[in-house]
């Protein structure tokens, strides 16, 4: 298992560069906020972290695959039974689908329960001629484009905590309760899908788990107990590194550092400097990890990054999380692939198809379907014709019908997008667009 080096604590990456970090204003005031959050209860325990994984450590032996997904960035209006539920709802129908296509377990990460804050490219922006601080995430300051919203105010990571505790409470209790039951598989439908051209495709899938496990059980089989029950993970990027220290703790058994906001972690494309604070802070705690890659990335600085945050070579520790683009990842990806391979490290390899895919159509950032699956189908070819294996995918994903990405079997114009554009950040896949990247993939890995 890895250790941290004698040299770490909780605290040590604060000798170091640490970007995309609020500049509060009032530093006592962010210190008394950050006592409190050291002093609450964890949201998950050092089981459920080493379980993950276990489970991540799997799928890069090809016996399970991981779908990680959700918001962009939650907001804190969608803490709310609907929303959750809508999202645990599309999830869950992704899982089955992909479940019933490649005949092996899928690892249900969700990015919920933490994903309150978000990188920027600019600190400031010029809403109706005035400059004001660009908005951060609901754990930093408010969307409202005014100078009173934008304030950044350390007690929102109070709020943060919070709406995090209720949305995992939440999703606890509808997953103790048979929520995620496979034999009422009909229960995840989300709006109107069944007036998705996929739906009749997923309705076959269905019915035919179903009439699987009740032929199963008829001959004693299957364990209706087993069926009820689901085992899902939470995560966020570890940005906000004040509050991630504060939610760190050590295990008395192991003598290991864990954060126990999130079942893991990552890094973003932003942040994964060598020196930075960000990977130093990653290095010491024993939860997975993972790193966004950009294109920008250097195979050789890569390969030294797997290096720092996976020492020892423990497998399930680190992801490396592509987001590459659909016309760079076929010059890229082989690059990258070669180098940590040279490394010998041991590595979780997943794919997010959706951050370098990025466009602006009529002053909406939006992304094409097309593009989303393009980059996704070369990572999963690149990745066999070089020997390795595509262990994972990561998309931003809403259980809602919303029209932020073009294209996809419901055919979004770049005339829908004004119609229910709700992210306050980057655009995000609908639940039918999420049904059907499923379809596809399984169709892919099959």
């Amino acid at each position: 298992m890895s250790k941290p080096k004698q040299d770490w604590t909780p605290g040590s990456w604060q000798g170091h560069v640490a970007v995309q970090q609020p500049d509060y204003p009032d530093g006592a005031a962010l210190e008394g906020v950050l006592a409190k959050v050291r002093s609450y209860p964890p949201l998950v325990y050092v089981g459920e972290v080493e379980n993950l994984k276990q489970k991540l450590a799997a799928a890069a032996d090809g016996n399970a695959f991981v779908l990680q997904g959700g918001n962009c960035a939650e907001r804190f209006i969608d803490c709310r039974e609907e929303t959750i539920t809508n999202q645990l709802k599309i999830l869950l129908a992704m899982s089955v689908i992909l479940t019933y296509g490649v005949r092996r377990s899928i690892v249900k990460v969700g990015r919920l329960a933490g994903q309150y804050a978000k990188p920027r490219s600019q600190t400031t922006e010029t809403v109706r001629g005035r400059c004001m601080p660009v908005y951060r995430g609901d754990s930093v300051n408010s969307f409202e484009p005014t100078a009173a919203a934008r304030r950044l105010d350390p007690e929102r990571l109070l709020l943060g905590y919070f709406h995090a505790t209720a949305t995992l409470n939440c999703i606890r209790g509808m997953i103790e309760g048979g929520f995620a039951d496979l034999h009422h598989p009909y229960n995840w439908n989300v709006h109107s899908i069944e007036r998705t051209q996929k739906w009749p495709e997923y309705k076959t899938t269905v019915d035919r788990i179903v009439d699987a496990i009740q032929f199963m059980e008829a001959f004693g089989g299957a364990r209706s107990e087993m069926l009820g029950r689901i085992e899902f993970y939470t995560s966020h990027e570890g940005l906000l590194l004040g509050y991630e220290e504060a939610m760190t703790r050590k295990d008395p058994t192991s003598g290991r550092f864990y954060n126990v906001g999130a079942h893991t972690l990552w890094i973003g494309n932003r942040t994964r400097a060598l020196t930075g604070a960000h990977v130093e802070y990653c290095r010491g705690i024993a939860n997975p990890i993972g790193v966004k890659i950009g294109p920008d990335a250097d195979p050789a600085e890569v390969a030294e990054l797997a290096g720092i945050l996976n020492p020892s070579g423990e497998s399930g520790r680190l992801t490396l999380i592509t987001r590459l683009g659909h016309d760079r990842v076929g010059e890229l990806l082989p690059k990258l692939i070669r180098a940590v391979g040279k490394s010998k490290r041991r590595i979780t390899w997943s794919c997010d198809p959706m951050h370098g895919n990025t466009t602006v159509v009529g002053g909406r950032k939006t992304r094409a379907f097309a593009d989303i699956l393009s980059e996704l189908e070369q990572a999963f070819r690149l990745h066999r014709d070089a020997g390795t294996r595509l262990a994972g995918v990561h998309f931003e994903l809403t259980g809602e019908d919303v029209t932020e990405c073009l294209g996809g079997a419901v055919n979004l114009s770049a005339n829908d997008l004004e119609r229910k554009y709700d992210t306050y950040c980057d655009p995000q896949l609908n639940y039918s667009q999420s049904l059907e990247m499923a379809f596809l993939i399984a169709q892919r890995l099959r």
